[in-house]
């Protein structure tokens, strides 16, 4: 299994069976699995989604947006509650290309990618109970 590396971006190799939370970066010697968002840019974007074979939940937002930060502390504890998952954030502000891209009109938005495809969205804050549901059915999905 590849994972991209949360610190340094780097792809790492993780052998089967191997516990992806105690997996060390062969760059940075860090651990490779974050249980928490992972700030996306321009100049990583697109290298994390393409690159990891674990899902992604990314979050569309930005600093001005009273939903997206509302959904914040939301989506924080969610990351740390999941394992075998990975989430990110990327603040529209920043990365417009990206967000044009992705087809982003709303925020916050969610995109749930597997191995670099798009599985599926959501639009709106969402409480706990709901982004946990919209997990769980993106799950199915891909299984």
């Amino acid at each position: 299994m590849h994972i991209v590396c949360s610190h340094c971006f780097a792809t790492n190799r993780i052998p089967q069976g191997k516990n992806i939370n105690q997996a060390k970066c062969g760059k940075c010697q860090q651990s490779v699995y974050a249980n928490k968002p992972v700030v996306l840019g321009s100049n990583n974007f697109y290298a994390y989604i393409e690159r990891n074979e674990l899902p992604i939940v990314v979050d569309f937002w930005a600093s001005w947006c009273g939903p997206c930060q509302t959904m914040a502390p939301i989506f924080t504890a969610v990351a740390g509650q999941s394992e075998g998952l990975l989430f990110a954030k990327l603040n529209t502000e920043y990365g417009q290309q990206i967000s044009a891209d992705a087809g982003i009109r709303s925020i916050p938005t969610l995109i749930f990618f597997h191995k670099g495809e798009e599985v599926d969205r959501i639009s709106g804050a969402l409480a706990e109970s709901q982004l946990k549901a919209w997990i769980m059915q993106c799950l199915h999905k891909i299984s």
